[in-house]
């Protein structure tokens, strides 16, 4: 029961919800019908969580990297801005008017050097939208727009839909576009953004789930009464999972290539990034964590230069299956 599901502020309309706290129940027919299953995503980290959550024991579990024939992801964890203070979403710090300017500045500079699209995350609308009214009067929109167009996600279908419309024409036309989105959104989990409709895609904190929510308690006490899955292990695996599945629309074939930007200090902490898929952590190392706004800029620039040379096609062939393989699979 929550005492007040209204989306209008300052209405009280309780709502009645009922949820599924046990995985297991949606996938157990499966596994019932089907004496073998295929369980296969590049969200799947980490990847020992699921079997508890699913109620099954694996015979083969495996994390694979990506085969690729360049570097073609540029992964960044910026923790501080270009005045040196720590950049981060925490509770405490999303009131502090020097992380909002921070993450503007980075924007900013960001949409000065990246061609292109440039997606950004959100870890809510009320966030989001808090943060873009402390631009406005900052005058941080202007400036973004001086270098690329801005749409903004909302909780309208059809308005969301509408501002990527525009946002690929922007892309198109070489005006290029930024587009402010939310975790957990309909842009975070079913649109693509290959090529140039993505160059980078920048997450603005770590996306946990609303704590307070009367659904969420039930199924943490559920997870850890039956399943013995402590509440800051699954709050963690499903904030990870979801800043993956930000992140992960930037890349969408052998030839694309783009910049993932986890903008939060908790980022560098072991226990946070190690949850990340192993396709991202294979492109992620030392002198890409812990990075000031001027650190990172320089290392986009450096990667763009690479990326913008012509594609070796000759490498691109020793990750491709040839076609008379794939026939042959075919056939057989």
């Amino acid at each position: 029961m929550e005492p007040n599901g209204s989306s209008i502020p300052g209405m009280i309309e309780p709502v009645i919800q009922l949820a599924c706290l046990d995985s297991s129940l949606a996938i157990s027919p499966l596994f019932k019908r089907f004496s073998s299953v295929i369980i296969t995503s590049g969200t799947l980290s980490p990847i020992d969580l699921y079997p508890k959550l699913l109620g099954f024991t694996p015979r083969i579990s495996e994390s694979l990297n990506m085969s690729t024939f360049r570097p073609c992801i540029l992964p960044l964890v910026i923790t501080r801005g270009s005045d040196q203070l720590p950049v981060s979403t925490r509770y405490e710090d999303r009131g502090d008017i020097g992380v909002t300017r921070n993450y503007g500045n980075m924007l900013v500079e960001l949409c000065s050097i990246v061609p292109d699209g440039i997606v950004v995350f959100f870890t809510s609308y009320s966030y989001m939208e808090t943060i873009i009214s402390d631009w406005d009067g900052m005058g941080i929109l202007r400036q973004l727009t001086k270098n690329k167009l801005v749409f903004i996600e909302t909780k309208d279908v059809v308005e969301t839909t509408l501002a990527l419309d525009n946002y690929r024409r922007a892309c198109d036309s070489g005006r290029g576009a930024v587009f402010l989105s939310v975790a957990r959104g309909k842009v975070s989990e079913g649109i693509n953004f290959d090529r140039h409709y993505g160059r980078c895609v920048v997450m603005i904190g770590v996306p946990f789930q609303y704590t307070l929510s009367h659904v969420l308690r039930a199924r943490l006490e559920y997870l850890n009464t039956h399943l013995q899955i402590r509440e800051q292990d699954f709050l963690n695996f499903d904030a990870l999972r979801q800043a993956s599945q930000c992140v992960g629309r930037v890349i969408r074939s052998k030839t694309d290539y783009g910049l993932m930007v986890l903008a939060d200090s908790r980022y560098n902490r072991h226990d946070k990034r190690s949850k990340l898929p192993k396709w991202i952590l294979q492109f992620l190392s030392e002198h890409q964590l812990n990075l000031g706004l001027p650190e990172a800029v320089s290392q986009v620039k450096q990667f763009l230069r690479e990326m913008s040379q012509p594609v070796d096609q000759s490498a691109l062939q020793t990750v491709l299956l040839p076609i008379e393989e794939v026939q042959r699979m075919s056939v057989g």
